[in-house]
């Protein structure tokens, strides 16, 4: 059979390619943000895992380490390491001492380190303070000199004014937070860590000292509780304990069981009745 003409040429295929143009360049910006995310992420399991491996006095001294001023607790907790001179490993190694105590203070007060030598306020030498001085120490107990010498929680449970007696420090209970187990003169540690700070606060002077003791009307004098032996068994304690802090027993003057004799104010809270007040004494007194 014959051939048509054309039945040998081979069909045209066509082939269309679809061309892909690359997108713009979108800028790293989320690069920066995701960094910020993982290390903020990585910060934070770093605090979990410190808290969690740490025990409560180490914490203390990864406290004071961020927070340079004069601790609340015996121990320094302002060492040269992290942990106040504790590993996280660690339960019974010694913290470094003389870093972060009150003789760096004392040389600002009394103008020559460690001491309360003699100075233009305190031409004696005999570590008695002026008016000025005064509002100094008070501004210590109140955190108004930039560097708090207590934390915040413990903050509130002081309240501070200058007489003609001398500083009163007034350190007294709070709603959900007492100082004294209720109806003993067992202080709580709260009670221990503010009596250990105002003692290093009153090393920094020789005045001499006074204690009293206050409860309100009610609930810590049922039950046939006495209130002056209450009142006056929580002075003779904070006496003791501010004696083992290193003052000398012999500052002080004064020890007081006031019962319910003297509250803080009319229409004060019982809570704020319930106080002890310790005063630096003017040297008249």
């Amino acid at each position: 059979m014959a051939e048509k003409p054309g039945d040998n040429v081979r069909p045209i295929i066509i082939i269309k390619r679809k061309k892909i143009i690359a997108a713009g360049h979108h800028g790293g910006a989320w690069k920066v943000a995701y960094a910020d995310f993982v290390t903020a992420m990585m910060a934070f399991f770093l605090l979990m895992w410190l808290l969690n491996a740490t025990s409560e006095e180490q914490r203390q001294g990864i406290a004071a380490y961020f927070n340079p001023g004069v601790p609340i607790f015996a121990a320094d907790g302002g060492g040269a390491g992290m942990f106040g001179g504790e590993t996280v490993f660690s339960e019974e190694s010694n913290t470094d001492e003389g870093s972060g105590t009150v003789g760096e203070l004392a040389e600002d007060v009394s103008g020559e380190e460690g001491s309360t030598g003699t100075s233009a306020s305190d031409p004696t030498g005999e570590g008695e303070i002026s008016d000025a001085q005064f509002a100094e120490v008070e501004n210590m107990f109140r955190g108004n000199t930039g560097e708090s010498w207590i934390e915040d929680p413990l903050l509130k449970h002081v309240s501070t004014r200058v007489t003609d007696e001398g500083l009163i420090i007034d350190v007294f209970d709070l709603p959900e937070s007492p100082l004294f187990i209720a109806g003993t003169n067992q202080p709580t540690p709260k009670m221990f860590a503010l009596l250990g700070m105002i003692s290093r606060v009153f090393e920094m002077v020789t005045n001499d000292i006074a204690i009293s003791g206050h409860i309100d009307s009610e609930p810590e004098t049922t039950g046939g509780t006495n209130g002056f032996a209450l009142t006056g068994g929580r002075a003779l304690i904070a006496n003791t304990v501010m004696v083992k802090n290193g003052l000398d027993e012999q500052r002080f003057r004064r020890l007081s069981g006031m019962s319910d004799r003297v509250p803080v104010g009319e229409g004060a809270p019982d809570y704020r009745n319930r106080r002890l007040e310790i005063i630096l004494l003017r040297k008249d007194r």
